[in-house]
């Protein structure tokens, strides 16, 4: 079972493995609130994960070791076991699903596991390493649903306490919910007082359902950028952890993810992969309210795949008004593309794109259309570019 002493003993058991991972005060990002970020997107392995593998790690005994262990995962939870064995010097599988990021692949083979790739998301992994420990022999780690490993989680709840003095409230991304039941069981127990609030992404809100529902209950299917938290269902033991201990569960869009994981790098230089961004964009939407409140986001991971990262940005520029596109009906006579120019430059927006095309059948025979993409600096700098083309005389398109 979980207990607090288990929480002490697996941040012993961490001291010299893991990082202490910084606090960085980031007020910008949730006006009105003192707001806090936690970096395990810096720990090593590029995520909190490793915390709960290593310390399961150190629990298994003689026996269990030399049979090797085996896992499964999205990604983070795979780089954990993958170096956490390695280090203690046992034989690790790990089964992914295929459509994990090509980085987090070649990174847990590159901390010395063998790769399974399994078709499909993190359940149907699931199911694999379930069919190879049965066949076998392995010891199976699970990523979240296991009291030592959500004992290691737990661990970061013992350094936020240390870190930050008063603290009313913190943001916790939740996927299969070991993460948050660590902290939140650990938050709880130390400091009653504190606020815990989990978030998931709106394509894969498991452990929400489950919660409001009153029993688990597995999503037909899930979809989100936020990969690391894309779980079909969540476990018994963080099920029953996260209806006690969580004071609510709120849910955060792909574009909202987007724009959290832009401004990150924006305004602080941190790279975050999409779950690692879901607590930050459910501070920034004020999906939870933190007017005066000081509360800490955690970063959970940064191993965002890099191919995928130009698009998250693109998405997260749109929806932040940091990038709009106009469509522009035009008379075809010489000096109206000057004209739109003009007052886009007056206004200090920035042309990055322009298409122009003749107008279709059964429109004005001198028409035209004038497609642009800009850059701008909000959506207030989109209004305002907006009403001094129409004024000027302009239509504007949808």
């Amino acid at each position: 079972m979980l207990t607090i002493d288990n929480v002490y003993r697996a941040s012993n058991a961490l001291k010299g493995v893991i990082r202490k991972t910084d606090v960085i005060y980031a007020p910008k990002l949730c006006p009105g609130a003192d707001l806090y970020l936690k970096t395990e997107n810096l720990q090593i392995t590029g995520s909190f994960k490793v915390r709960g593998a290593y310390y399961k790690m150190t629990t298994l005994s003689d026996e269990e070791k030399a049979r090797g262990v085996i896992a499964c995962s999205a990604g983070n939870h795979a780089q954990g076991v993958a170096l956490a064995a390695t280090k203690n010097g046992i034989k690790s599988v790990i089964c992914l699903p295929d459509g994990a990021p090509i980085s987090k692949v070649e990174a847990t083979k590159n901390y010395g596991a063998e790769v399974c790739l399994v078709e499909g998301v993190y359940d149907d992994a699931y199911q694999k390493a379930l069919q190879l420990r049965d066949e076998k022999g392995y010891t199976f780690i699970h990523p979240f649903n296991d009291p030592d490993v959500i004992a290691g989680q737990g661990t970061i709840a013992l350094e936020l306490i240390e870190q930050i003095a008063d603290l009313d409230a913190v943001l916790v991304p939740i996927g299969g919910g070991g993460l948050i039941s660590g902290v939140a069981y650990t938050m709880k127990t130390v400091n009653p007082r504190v606020k815990v609030y989990g978030v998931q992404a709106a394509g894969a809100p498991s452990m929400k359902k489950s919660v409001e529902d009153g029993q688990i209950e597995e999503l037909a299917s899930v979809s989100t950028i936020a990969d690391g938290i894309a779980v079909k269902k969540p476990g018994d033991l963080t099920y029953e952890l996260c209806s006690k201990y969580v004071d609510e569960i709120v849910t955060v869009t792909d574009d909202e993810i987007s724009a959290a994981i832009l401004a990150l790098m924006e305004q602080h230089k941190l790279v975050t992969e999409g779950a690692g961004a879901v607590a930050v964009a459910a501070a920034m939407f004020k999906k939870v309210d933190l007017t005066g409140k000081k509360a800490v986001c955690l970063l959970s991971g940064g191993n965002i795949d890099v191919t995928i990262l130009s698009r998250v940005i693109k998405r997260g520029l749109l929806m932040s008004g940091r990038s709009c596109q106009l469509m522009i009906e035009l008379m075809d006579k010489p000096g109206q593309l000057k004209h739109v120019s003009r007052i886009i430059a007056d206004l200090g927006g920035n042309v990055t794109s322009v298409h122009h095309e003749r107008a279709n059948e059964g429109s004005d025979v001198n028409g035209c259309y004038l497609r642009i993409i800009l850059e701008t600096r909000n959506f207030a700098h989109i209004e305002e570019i907006k009403k001094a083309l129409t004024d000027y005389g302009f239509k504007l398109l949808d």
